[in-house]
């Protein structure tokens, strides 16, 4: 129905028109008198935001693609995006929050080093939930802090030497059922000893049911931490959160049973406990800071390991010379022992130069951990770029590690080039900074056995294969 006289209601849709037109000028004339202002009192202009994708955030969706460009030898890299060469870094929208991608070696000194603003760790959702927020890899700056000031009294030298002992009695047990012919998936291999290892120097688990039904449970939990959090049956997220409340339902059981007196082991748990009962009970730590970082040191101690031993394996086979190199070194150091004889230690594993490098060339080129992601605490500058305040910047350690302009022929495995230290901030392996891996050396110390044991027990004539990703020997 059209009524008699349209003239009221188009002088209201004129009234409305103007208000919001002049609401739109007033608001553009307050920005250009505010950039005017700022122009005038000599403020220097905010620098811009990293070039890319900052709308709504896409599940799965990839960052740019950044190709290493030519950079002088020893200064800074460069790198562009393969199409528009926009610069050093890209921007994304992932998961709500912006994401700001770094390439060169020279933001990690400040994001991972600190040198500026603050820089927090931050992992997606799946990751934190599923470890703890207690977790040294997701706790707050405060709490991170103390939990490692207190764990890293556990990785002293005793602790060390005891835990190379450890790791080399079950290598030798575990390559000793190999056979010759056989085919031997190297990461399964690697994961069960690792794992038996972790375990025993954590929390003294070694029967095999325990073990076993303890790594399932770790496996799914693993499987999940780059998972959608949803918690819905059937999904692999929520199937990593029962798994990990029955990893926490036993490791809670076992902490019960130390502080009742009623189970009593040489290991990390029980020196945790005891140094506790030496404290006030305002500085002792709670049983969820405890339960998840013992789930952290499992998971950690066990993955990143395993992996990086594979990776090993793999280079050694495909760069002969390398491995006979090595096998020439370290079979002298068996003259004069027993058969079988667990004679490592770290003062042995200190002796081993060439295999030290071998280890170092193995993580720069396999770069287990790729990335490394830290939430900006205040807004900042990084590079030449504006990063707001609650934007997550990660550095691509693969990317740095792979750098022409840093390492000579990247592409190659050439454990000599580590002969002289690396450029500072150019090696990723274990972090920098006040988060640097709190396991490092144990790492070190485990791919150091694990090589020193595989190139010591078989012979030149039963050199290492790999035939799609498998180990024959």
């Amino acid at each position: 129905m059209i009524p008699a006289d349209p003239a009221p209601l188009l002088l209201l849709t004129l009234t409305v028109s103007s208000v919001l037109a002049a609401f739109f000028l007033l608001g553009l004339l307050k920005k250009l008198l505010r950039s005017v202002g700022r122009e005038r009192l000599g403020r220097v202009r905010r620098p811009p935001a990293p070039p890319g994708i900052h709308g709504i955030p896409l599940v799965g969706r990839p960052s740019l693609s950044y190709q290493p460009t030519a950079a002088a030898r020893g200064s800074t890299s460069s790198y562009g995006p393969a199409a528009s060469g926009t610069g050093t870094a890209s921007r994304q929208a992932s998961s709500g929050r912006p994401r700001s991608l770094s390439q060169q070696p020279a933001p990690p000194r400040q994001v991972l080093g600190g040198d500026s603003v603050g820089f927090s760790k931050m992992y997606m959702r799946s990751i934190s939930e599923l470890l703890g927020k207690q977790s040294l890899l997701c706790a707050s700056p405060e709490n991170h802090r103390r939990l490692r000031r207190r764990m890293s009294t556990l990785f002293n030298t005793q602790s060390l030497e005891a835990s190379v002992r450890t790791f080399d009695g079950l290598t030798v047990e575990a390559l000793g059922k190999w056979k010759q012919g056989q085919t031997m998936v190297v990461l399964e291999e690697a994961l069960k000893i690792t794992f038996a290892a972790i375990c025993k120097l954590l929390t003294s688990i070694e029967r095999e049911d325990e073990l076993a039904e303890m790594q399932r449970d770790i496996s799914e939990v693993t499987e999940a931490m780059l998972s959608i959090p949803l918690k819905l049956p059937g999904c692999r997220f929520f199937k990593g959160l029962k798994a990990r409340r029955r990893v926490m339902t036993s490791l809670r059981k076992t902490i019960r049973q130390r502080r009742e007196g009623s189970e009593h082991h040489d290991d990390f748990l029980q020196s945790l406990l005891a140094m506790d009962d030496q404290r006030s009970s305002d500085d002792q730590l709670t049983d969820s800071q405890i339960l998840d970082n013992m789930l952290t040191l499992i998971i950690a101690g066990q993955i990143t390991t395993a992996s990086a031993i594979a990776w090993m394996v793999k280079y050694l086979d495909e760069n002969p010379n390398v491995q006979e190199r090595v096998r020439e070194l370290h079979l002298p150091l068996l003259v004069g022992n027993a058969p079988g004889e667990n004679n490592l230690d770290p003062e042995a594993l200190g002796r081993m130069a060439y295999a030290s490098m071998v280890v170092k060339e193995t993580l720069r080129m396999a770069s287990i951990v790729s990335w490394f992601p830290r939430v900006a605490l205040e807004d900042c500058e990084v590079e030449g770029f504006q990063i707001a305040k609650g934007w997550i910047v990660n550095v691509d350690a693969r990317h740095i590690h792979s750098d022409s302009a840093v390492y000579d022929n990247p592409g190659k495995f050439f454990p000599l080039r580590f002969h002289k230290d690396p450029k500072p901030y150019s090696f990723l392996a274990f972090g920098t900074g006040e988060r640097t891996c709190l396991g490092m050396n144990l790492a070190k110390a485990m791919m150091l056995v694990f090589l020193h044991r595989l190139v010591t027990m078989f012979s030149n004539s039963g050199r290492v294969h790999l035939h799609r990703h498998r180990l024959a020997v």
